[in-house]
């Protein structure tokens, strides 16, 4: 294992990790700023009006790219695993 192994592997993880967390990501900052929007219209400061529909949106979003991200880790950590037992031979 040698210093360009280890870039790759730190690189790679990085953009598994952002790859994952985008959509997730994403729609928090989407409906925080339409509910920011929507607050600043009307006047309201309520908190709870910020946090459930950025709780229910991230659980569609959730429900909607689960699979999707689930087979990412998987394939990720499969190929991780896969280092691991090259380095033992």
């Amino acid at each position: 294992m040698d210093s360009s192994f280890v870039l790759y592997l730190g690189r790679h993880t990085l953009e598994t990790t952002l790859l994952l967390s985008a959509p997730i990501l994403l729609t928090c900052m989407v409906v925080g700023i339409v509910i920011t929007l929507f607050q600043a219209v009307t006047s309201l400061r309520d908190m709870t009006l910020t946090i459930v529909p950025k709780l229910l949106a991230v659980g569609v979003v959730t429900l909607l790219f689960g699979n999707w991200m689930l087979e990412i880790i998987l394939r990720f950590t499969n190929e991780i695993f896969n280092y691991i037992q090259n380095v033992g031979h």
